[in-house]
């Protein structure tokens, strides 16, 4: 049974720097209070186990990955000067992927194209 649901997510993992946990920490609620105006997210929030970090995102499809990279472009650039990326999913139909590989090259995501499932 194929999906219906086009859905993206996105699943960065940090691992922050020495010293600089409740520094990201306080990002972590700048970014949250950014992307609280997004209309298109669908989740979001923050979940840490000692210096990891985990950001659980989703959105109504591939234009709202991209509103959302370009809403917290500049505090993502800041985050990454206090940790980083260890790990950088995104999951999604394939037509909705197709719309993020290029964009999101840089950024050397591993891409899961979500074939089977369904979203109430």
């Amino acid at each position: 049974m194929a999906t219906q649901d086009k859905c993206c997510t996105i699943a960065p993992y940090f691992r922050i720097h020495e010293g600089q946990l409740e520094t990201f920490k306080n990002l972590s609620e700048r970014f949250i209070a950014k992307t609280s105006e997004e209309s298109q997210c669908l989740y979001y929030g923050f979940s840490f186990d000692g210096d990891q970090a985990h950001c659980r995102e989703g959105y109504e499809g591939a234009e709202g990955v991209l509103a959302h990279l370009d809403n917290v472009g500049e505090l993502l650039e800041e985050s990454l000067k206090i940790a980083d990326f260890t790990r950088l999913e995104i999951h999604g139909p394939e037509e909705e992927l197709a719309k993020l590989r290029e964009p999101l090259a840089e950024l050397k995501p591993q891409f899961f194209v979500l074939e089977y499932g369904f979203r109430r």
